[in-house]
């Protein structure tokens, strides 16, 4: 079990960038596949991304890829979230969560999970 704390989050306009973090605790971060999630108001829990235990394999949702970029720092162990390009489309609640597998992308399939930081994009 790892313990998960994302920061970060606010207000930006449309067009700005935001990076938001994810800090874990626990000797065993870098064992871990790491995804973020954001969720908005009256809507599902929907995927964003993911990064391998070493950061050399990411993948993206079809909406953010080209604007987002996962990183990680398992010396911190902290995942990152870089949001560049944002659109009010992107406003949510964003969460990071531990998995086991680099395939899951369900959020079902992650077992640690964050309280979540908003972020809201005015247009």
């Amino acid at each position: 079990q790892v313990q998960l704390v994302e920061s970060g989050g606010g207000l930006v306009q449309a067009g700005g960038s935001l990076r938001l973090s994810c800090a874990a605790s626990g000797r065993t971060f870098s064992t871990y596949v790491m995804g973020w999630f954001r969720q908005a108001p009256g809507k599902e829990r929907e995927f964003v991304g993911k990064i391998s235990r070493s950061g050399s394999i990411t993948s993206y949702a079809d909406s953010v890829k080209g604007r987002f970029t996962i990183s990680r720092d398992n010396a911190k162990n902290t995942v990152y979230l870089q949001m560049n390009s944002l659109k009010s489309e992107d406003t949510a609640r964003y969460y990071c969560a531990a998995t086991s597998n680099i395939y899951y992308s369900a959020p079902r399939q992650y077992d640690d999970w964050g309280q979540g930081t908003q972020v809201t994009v005015s247009s």
